[in-house]
């Protein structure tokens, strides 16, 4: 009889730290969760700061440059075609001779040809059958 009341002893004890384990599980699984998404975010506005420092630090960049003036007049010369007084700038839209212009592009391959249908039309066709169409529900046995 002692055996067996020390059995139940035991029993009762291990149902206890069960109980214990599963209490804590469900108090520290949430707390995990939140840790872990928490986590996730701190690192996208991590990711989002050094990003934005970058973008900084090349608006700088941008910005020291336009403080020179030779970078300036670069800039007004390529982008908005400015000349300095008594220059003469020439621009030329077809610098090739007529018979290197091409005329008609060449052939891909003699196999591949432009076919002559009616993409669209095959389309609405297709979808119109489609819709139209009637569904076999079940099978009928004879």
């Amino acid at each position: 009889m002692r055996a067996w009341l020390t059995g139940i002893r035991s029993s009762g004890f291990a149902a206890i730290m069960l109980g214990l384990v599963v209490l804590a599980a469900f108090v520290l699984v949430p707390t995990i969760g939140t840790y872990l998404d928490q986590r996730q975010r701190v690192a996208a506005l991590e990711e989002a700061v050094e990003v934005g420092e970058e973008r900084v630090a090349d608006l700088e960049a941008q910005r020291e440059r336009w403080t020179d003036p030779a970078y300036i007049t670069t800039q007004a010369r390529e982008r908005l075609y400015f000349v300095a007084p008594g220059e003469v700038v020439y621009l030329i839209d077809n610098d090739l001779p007529p018979q290197d212009v091409p005329q008609e592009p060449a052939a891909v391959s003699d196999e591949v040809q432009t076919t002559r249908t009616d993409w669209m039309g095959q389309m609405v066709r297709s979808i119109t059958e489609a819709g139209l169409s009637r569904t076999v529900t079940g099978t009928t046995e004879p």
